[in-house]
């Protein structure tokens, strides 16, 4: 644990967590950004491109294909800042985790009251009459024909519930987490290097007393800080693991 980190979990009473795609790398999870991130992979395609709105119009059997190979991800368990989270929440601190990540593992930790900014890769519906479809009907669909998932009551596509370049952000979703920013006496910003607008913007709305940055690399919102952290976002808020900073 971090002494100082601990003092400010011990005295919040209206935690709010904002993480990013550094959160998920220690359970697994590629990041995008970092230099073996997936924007720095050779692909026919630029990464941004194959993930743009255009491109699942426009090619989309090719859009699938990538989806399924780099952005559906096996095996990922919860690590030690999911869990923590989840306990702060449990023990009335933590009001709500605002994240950057589609793979919900903030959920199957335990949080209640996550806002996904990105989506999630869980959530599949058809385009057409919305039916709702789990991952493995995406990834099923990769022997058949063409590989675009279909729905099997009107034959729409099945579209992941993933927030695409050239897509807005779901308006209900950024309301929720700017209300809870507002109000919190402490953020908590977490693996991520706030280079993503507009969920970066989100840290505007914070009137709190306190805030913390825990980021391997330096952040814009550093020069705003009350503890910065640069470490591992999983070891800085692991409890049982003594930390010296």
């Amino acid at each position: 644990m971090v002494p100082a980190l601990e003092e400010i979990l011990q005295d919040t009473r209206s935690l709010v967590f904002f993480g990013g795609a550094g959160v998920s790398t220690e359970s697994g999870i590629p990041d995008f950004r970092s230099v073996d991130g997936l924007y720095h992979q050779k692909f026919k395609y630029p990464p941004e491109t194959m993930l743009s709105h255009t491109f699942y119009k426009t090619h989309t059997a090719e859009f699938y294909d990538f989806y399924r190979q780099k952005l559906i991800v096996h095996g990922a368990k919860p690590n030690a800042a999911h869990l923590r989270l989840a306990k702060l929440e449990r023990e009335g601190k933590c009001k709500a985790v605002v994240t950057q990540n589609i793979d919900g593992l903030h959920q199957a930790a335990g949080s209640k009251v996550v806002y996904e900014l990105h989506g999630s890769t869980l959530r599949n519906y058809c385009t057409r009459c919305g039916k709702f479809y789990p991952v493995s009907f995406i990834e099923e669909a990769a022997g058949q024909g063409d590989g675009v998932p279909r729905c099997t009551e009107c034959g729409g596509i099945v579209k992941p519930d993933v927030v695409l370049y050239e897509e807005g952000l779901d308006e209900a979703t950024m309301e929720n987490a700017i209300k809870a920013i507002s109000v919190a006496d402490t953020l908590i910003v977490g693996g991520t290097s706030l280079a993503v607008y507009p969920a970066a913007g989100l840290l505007r709305y914070f009137r709190g007393e306190t805030l913390v940055v825990i980021n391997k690399q330096p952040t814009p919102a550093d020069g705003m800080a009350n503890l910065i952290l640069n470490m591992p976002i999983g070891q800085a808020l692991d409890e049982n693991t003594p930390v010296s900073v």
